[in-house]
């Protein structure tokens, strides 16, 4: 059944749009022409794919996604302010200032909702390796017939450059060996580095490099195409086995009068003229910042209740695993603590 999206579900994506610009203004530094571009991927993971409770950012079946383009990191506190993680206008206000919760690349145990601390390039595609196959562990350790506790699906945001990285090569090579099915990379295929041109240095068919270490590739084409973009996240869902590469077309700073496509938008502020501009183009007023419709915070706090529904569901489930197999749910929460087994010194 192909998806549908409404009026909200756009304004939604266009206010992670501005609140990007707007941050990395305030700020006068900072990425952000990915999150411009890049705001279609992020509503459609955080309110439509990710099994999460944004009520409850440490449970433990929840979907993890990691931000492998860590400079990116705007898009990422956009998408959980939106959706309830309990970051606050201020906050994104307070984008790349000491001390903030939003600093200029995510931090794990800082801000609410990230996963792992980011930046490097390749290395959160490595990190994310290591939660999928964490996963498989944990299922095959602890899942009896009757009785899944452990059924998640681990996420990653790549781009170009960390598809370059050796380090990434390795993990996707190990990934696609043990057959990581519960894992889905989404490229971001802008073919733009902060040099400029990816023809500058990189010419290889990143699908067919893919294919070879046994994954499985989904090209969703423009990102701005939802309904494409979501087919193609839904079979990424629908596991066969491998894990998957999404392929997704972006143009960076897309909309972005006099930035669209230019490497200048990767790593520095778009200028006041321009950020107005774009607003513009998008039908708001130019000169209100960090702006969020109420229609986009209703649809935000309906993410937020799924989320407390599901993981109301999965307490029920896990309940009843407890009670079938008391000896496991020990072992289970000695692991949840952090706790040595007995006899260990």
């Amino acid at each position: 059944m192909e998806a549908t999206f409404d009026r909200v579900d756009r304004l939604a994506i266009d206010t992670i749009r501005t609140l990007a610009m707007d941050a990395v203004e305030r700020a006068r530094s900072g990425h952000p022409g990915t999150p411009v571009a890049l705001a279609p991927v992020a509503w459609l993971l955080f309110s439509r794919f990710l099994r999460h409770d944004p009520g409850d950012p440490d449970w433990p079946d929840r979907d993890r996604f990691v931000l492998s383009c860590g400079h990116a990191s705007m898009l990422l506190y956009a998408a959980l302010h939106l959706t309830g993680y309990g970051l606050t206008l201020d906050d994104l206000r307070s984008f790349r200032q000491w001390g903030s919760r939003t600093p200029g690349h995510p931090e794990h145990g800082l801000t609410p909702g990230v996963e792992i601390t980011t930046g490097p390039l390749g290395q959160g595609c490595s990190a994310s390796v290591g939660m999928a196959l964490a996963e498989a562990h944990l299922a095959a350790a602890f899942n009896r017939p009757g009785h899944e506790v452990v059924d998640h699906r681990t996420w990653a945001l790549v781009s170009d450059g960390d598809l370059m990285e050796g380090v990434a090569h390795e993990a996707a090579s190990l990934a696609g060996h043990l057959r990581l099915g519960k894992l889905v990379w989404i490229w971001d295929d802008n073919r733009i580095t902060i040099e400029g041109s990816t023809d500058l240095a990189f010419s290889e068919d990143v699908l067919a490099r893919f294919r070879a270490l046994g994954w499985r590739t989904v090209d969703a084409g423009d990102v701005n195409d939802l309904e494409r973009l979501a087919a193609a996240l839904e079979e990424a869902r629908t596991s066969d086995g491998r894990p998957t590469l999404v392929r997704v077309r972006s143009v960076i700073a897309w909309g972005v009068p006099g930035k669209e496509g230019d490497a200048s938008s990767h790593g520095a502020p778009l200028g006041g003229e321009a950020v107005r501009a774009a607003k513009e183009r998008l039908g708001w007023d130019p000169e209100t910042e960090f702006a969020v419709p109420e229609e986009v915070r209703e649809r935000g706090r309906e993410v937020a209740r799924r989320g407390a529904a599901l993981r109301a569901a999965w307490r029920e489930r896990l309940e009843a695993w407890t009670a079938a197999h008391p000896d496991l749910a020990a072992e289970w929460r000695r692991r949840l603590a952090g706790e040595l087994p007995q006899g260990w010194d």
